[in-house]
């Protein structure tokens, strides 16, 4: 939790996830991987302009005009085939109400996510957190390399078990979960990503690499820091 506060201290509020509707939250959870999330956003926008932004409008075309509608976000045909499976899995199993799939008990609606082709951790707990409102916490790379870095968690921890472990040091609250996991993703891109810029993060005091990096502590971080709409980065 002092993490937490630091980083909404430094960041501010980030109110995620921009999605209009829960199918467009699950639908960008596929799309956005291995992509920025303004590529997905343009494929996005482009399955609403074709009236394709619900399971029924996804199964409604074909693979290869799904494929072309959702180009900007990359792997196209993959994330196609990705879409498509997941559309076919509710209309079979929840007859194509999604509302009900996603009113699912967390634990059993993550296994039924993970047992879905195409679909790993990362994504069905960002569709459990954002798209069904239920407290799954995210794990991406962005956490892992913050949460190394600042030293809260060893090197050799895998996925699951820091998932349990972020799920278990905080309180069980789906806007914390969302704010906390949109708050590492921002710091991530304008601070710690792979070519961490330690010099100008406002939490090298309290970070052990960047401790380590013998910086003598960081520029006081000012709000118009936070306002540029084109950090971008991994």
């Amino acid at each position: 939790m002092k993490t937490y506060e630091e980083l909404l201290g430094v960041h501010g509020p980030q109110g995620w996830w921009p999605g209009r509707h829960s199918f467009e939250m699950c639908a960008g959870a596929i799309l956005v991987q291995n992509t920025a999330w303004t590529n997905a956003r343009k494929a996005l926008d482009n399955l609403q302009r074709g009236g394709a932004d619900s399971v029924f409008g996804i199964l409604a075309l074909s693979e290869a005009k799904l494929a072309d509608l959702i180009r900007p976000s990359g792997y196209y045909n993959q994330k196609a085939a990705k879409l498509a499976g997941f559309c076919d899995y509710v209309a079979e199993k929840y007859g194509a109400d999604l509302g009900r799939f996603l009113s699912l008990p967390r634990d059993r609606l993550r296994a039924e996510l993970l047992s879905l082709w195409g679909i790993g951790a990362e994504t069905a707990d960002s569709i459990i957190l954002y798209a069904a409102r239920q407290p799954s916490f995210v794990i991406d790379t962005y956490t892992v390399r913050f949460l190394e870095r600042v030293g809260i968690i060893p090197s050799d921890v895998n996925r699951d078990q820091l998932r349990r472990a972020v799920m278990a040091a905080l309180p069980e609250d789906v806007e914390l979960y969302a704010e906390m996991h949109a708050l590492i993703v921002q710091h991530g891109k304008r601070f710690c990503g792979t070519s961490p810029r330690c010099g100008d993060c406002p939490l090298i005091g309290s970070c052990d690499f960047g401790q380590s990096t013998g910086i003598v502590g960081a520029r006081p971080a000012s709000r118009s820091d936070f306002d540029v709409d084109h950090w971008t980065g991994t």
